[in-house]
């Protein structure tokens, strides 16, 4: 059976490996990166309308250190939207894709709100609050949790590896060697994410068409 190295953060890791399995694959779960949350972090909610999630773990971290329920939600996409529900929020809306998709979600939304709150990570990706206040929305965020690196080797004997982020891709990079690289095939799921693989001569990276989980798993199918 064809192998698939895993290398997102738990527990979303432990999702996509189960809709690899469902592919026919075999999945190898190998984080590269652990999700540590801000316990510390000062969330400041006076003038804020509405929140802004990037991921499920900015929805957990903030949830572990704000009640704010109450507030209306928008989320980077279904997993994200799915956690907020969990967490227990009841305006909840998903938009499809990555964030700067959902800052043009928020800015479409009607009534438009002003007073926007993102609880992020130490190192985002991207900049929701730049993006959103391009489009005139007032927004600040918060720091509620950091990723950091995982202490491990590459996995040995598997054939593609699956990348969900830029940040997981370059330590990726470093944990193959460029021998090791020549006989994979490495699926990201964005252009940003892709970029740190080409580094390596890989037998084939192959980008997701739309920046999602589902583009990215179609992707096995090639």
């Amino acid at each position: 059976m064809r192998r698939v190295w895993i290398t997102r953060t738990q527990p979303q890791a432990d999702a996509t490996a189960a809709r690899v399995r469902a592919k026919g694959w075999e999945p190898v779960v190998a984080p590269v990166l652990t999700v540590r949350p801000v316990t510390d972090a000062a969330v400041d909610l006076t003038g804020i309308e509405a929140l802004a999630f990037t991921s499920a773990a900015g929805v957990r971290a903030f949830a572990d250190v704000s009640q704010a329920g109450g507030l209306s939600v928008f989320a980077v996409g279904e997993a994200t939207a799915e956690a907020a529900r969990a967490a227990g929020f009841a305006d909840v809306r998903a938009s499809s894709g990555d964030v700067e998709t959902l800052a043009a979600f928020i800015a479409d939304a009607s009534p438009k709100p002003d007073g926007i709150l993102a609880p992020t990570a130490r190192e985002p990706a991207a900049d929701i609050v730049a993006l959103l206040a391009a489009r005139g929305i007032s927004a600040r965020s918060v720091v509620v949790y950091e990723t950091v690196p995982v202490e491990i080797a590459a996995p040995v004997q598997i054939d593609t590896v699956l990348v969900h982020s830029a940040r997981a891709a370059g330590l990726v990079a470093r944990l193959i060697t460029a021998d090791g690289a020549s006989a994979l095939t490495a699926l990201a799921i964005s252009e940003a994410a892709a970029a740190p693989l080409r580094t390596l001569p890989f037998a084939r990276i192959l980008v997701a068409p739309f920046p999602g989980e589902a583009s990215l798993i179609d992707l096995l199918q090639g």
